[in-house]
């Protein structure tokens, strides 16, 4: 995959075991593991809500886009849906919007990060080639 393309640097930037540990804590005993990864759970809301679909066809595109696929946890492609457009709903309920907000400040921090980073190899690279 093209490390440049939008959906794997988005996946980069995220801690996903940092919140995949608080995500499972809220299942009990009774209710319990989570079927899906909040990698999956969370990457299917984003996909979903980035590109303004429905549930259906949020697992759809995720189903033919290699992308999608990585962005959600998968570690290869496959052409089958990961999972039934329902557990959308699910998803929904089982995360917390903390959780979520907690996350979105961890990307938007860790973009900012990497930006910086990228400025300052770009005037690294303006120094060596005036220094020639």
């Amino acid at each position: 995959l093209a490390e440049d393309n939008r959906w794997v640097m988005m996946a980069n930037l995220i801690p996903w075991s940092e919140f995949e540990d608080e995500y499972a804590q809220q299942f009990t005993i009774e209710m319990g593991a989570p079927a899906k990864s909040f990698r999956t759970a969370i990457g299917a809301l984003i996909i979903k809500e980035r590109l303004g679909l429905s549930d259906r066809e949020t697992v759809e595109q995720i189903r033919e886009n290699p992308y999608l696929q990585y962005f959600i946890g998968l570690n290869k492609y496959s052409n089958e849906a990961p999972f039934e457009a329902s557990m959308l709903v699910h998803f929904r309920q089982r995360i917390d919007i903390e959780l979520v907000n907690r996350m979105n400040r961890s990307l938007v921090k860790n973009s900012r990060e990497s930006e910086s980073e990228e400025v300052n190899e770009k005037k690294l690279l303006t120094v060596k080639e005036k220094k020639k």
